[in-house]
């Protein structure tokens, strides 16, 4: 379904280029800000995941800005198909002219998602647990959701670029998620947004300051300088990645078993910062004294 458009997005995904993790679009981010509640009570009342739910959203819609769901409202590309008595609105998809269900307002395409999936041509998806995304993500393409063959590999790839699986499991739709607030306004968000080890970041320009960044992200000067463990009176430089949480003890899972080779150049602080981890951390669990200065060709470990 919406074959040329999930082939435009896969083209795209595959030319994102990043430096320590992965790239996220803040659209998107708005997106998943907007509608993350609304897919978390598809899943509670249906049993189909919120990642699932919001990685279709955001692939099918262009993130809420495809013809369809600005005039239509029709976030998911269903079309009309003999059962549907309702409006329409008519685009070329796999055919010239396809009749395309429209909806009086999101929230009714959300649900009519869910009771599309529902059809017995689905049947067979409900087997897996809601934390399962990847079998459904493939799953829905093997039920012949969309024609795109990556169509699974692409919603897998948006679940894990953006984080989408910790909503399903959220318990009610009350629980709140402030990470995706940070950018509201992508004109006004002037820096592009990273994700590495469950953080956002983003890498400085000349001319930054801490005041600078804090009105534009919203995280206060402080916090910046803190969670990025930088001195009081340091400049910021260009290049500098900037995390806006605290960093965590660890690297990601992925470095289990996969230590770091030091590289000419490379400090304690810029390993650091390249995985996401504590200065401290990264001390501790090499069992270095604090004096301690990265050699070339040192092991280390990063979690």
């Amino acid at each position: 379904m919406m074959r040329r458009q999930c082939l435009v997005l896969c083209i795209v995904l595959c030319t994102v280029v990043t430096v320590f993790g992965q790239s996220v679009n803040t659209k998107y981010l708005r997106y998943i800000d907007t509608y993350k509640e609304m897919a978390v009570d598809q899943m509670l009342r249906y049993k189909i995941p919120a990642s699932i739910t919001l990685a279709q959203g955001l692939l099918e819609s262009s993130a809420g800005e495809s013809y369809l769901a600005r005039v239509a409202n029709n976030h998911f590309g269903i079309k009309c198909g003999s059962s549907w008595k309702g409006p329409y609105v008519r685009q070329d998809d796999d055919a010239r002219n396809e009749k395309f269900r429209k909806y009086k307002s999101v929230a009714e395409s959300y649900e009519d998602h869910s009771l599309f999936l529902k059809q017995p041509r689905y049947a067979s998806l409900f087997k897996y647990s809601t934390r399962n995304y990847k079998d459904w993500a493939h799953g829905l393409k093997r039920c012949g959701y969309a024609t795109n063959p990556r169509y699974g590999y692409l919603l897998i790839d948006l679940i894990e670029r953006y984080d989408l699986d910790q909503y399903d499991r959220w318990k009610s739709v009350k629980q709140k998620y402030d990470k995706s607030q940070l950018a509201e306004d992508e004109d006004a968000f002037a820096h592009l947004v990273y994700f590495n080890n469950d953080n956002y970041y983003i890498i400085a320009r000349a001319g930054d300051t801490f005041k600078s960044l804090a009105a534009e992200t919203g995280v206060s000067a402080r916090n910046i300088r803190k969670y990025n463990e930088l001195p009081k009176g340091y400049a910021i430089q260009e290049g500098d990645v900037l995390y806006l949480e605290r960093k965590r003890k660890r690297a990601s899972e992925s470095y289990e078993g996969r230590p770091h080779v030091v590289q000419p150049g490379e400090s304690m602080y810029t390993i650091a910062q390249r995985y996401g981890i504590r200065m401290e951390s990264l001390y501790k669990m090499n069992d270095l004294p604090d004096d301690y200065a990265a050699t070339v060709n040192d092991v280390l470990r990063v979690r």
